[in-house]
């Protein structure tokens, strides 16, 4: 994951070549394998789980940041404890590097202690 981590995401406003399916599933091994792809390879989804609304709601915000800063915005369900990430490039209607990238530094929040994971 770290390569994707190291990445910042690039503007898209279509008209991009879009990726391979080769090229999806190469970057798809870069990712936590909990990232699923829908049946079309053009979106990757990945629910979160908590405690609480308020550990989901750090959670929210953390990513509302992140995806500020990289000009590349997920679609979110927000429940009372947890959160759905939706990741595809709107302007594609398909995935790009990145979905990918951001999909790392939705992990990489988790991971670094921002907010923890509920066990189920």
């Amino acid at each position: 994951m770290t390569g994707l981590l190291a990445k910042r995401c690039l503007a898209c406003e279509g008209g991009v070549k879009p990726l391979t399916l080769d090229e999806k599933n190469e970057l798809l091994k870069q990712i936590d394998p909990s990232w699923i792809v829908n049946d079309d390879y053009t979106q990757i989804t990945k629910d979160f789980k908590f405690k609480n609304y308020y550990e989901t709601m750090a959670f929210v915000n953390a990513i509302a940041w992140m995806a500020h800063h990289e000009n590349h915005h997920p679609d979110l369900t927000v429940g009372y404890n947890h959160c759905q990430v939706q990741y595809k490039t709107h302007a594609m209607n398909d995935l790009t590097e990145n979905d990918f990238i951001c999909a790392a530094k939705v992990d990489q929040i988790l991971y670094m202690g921002t907010v923890v994971q509920e066990e189920e």
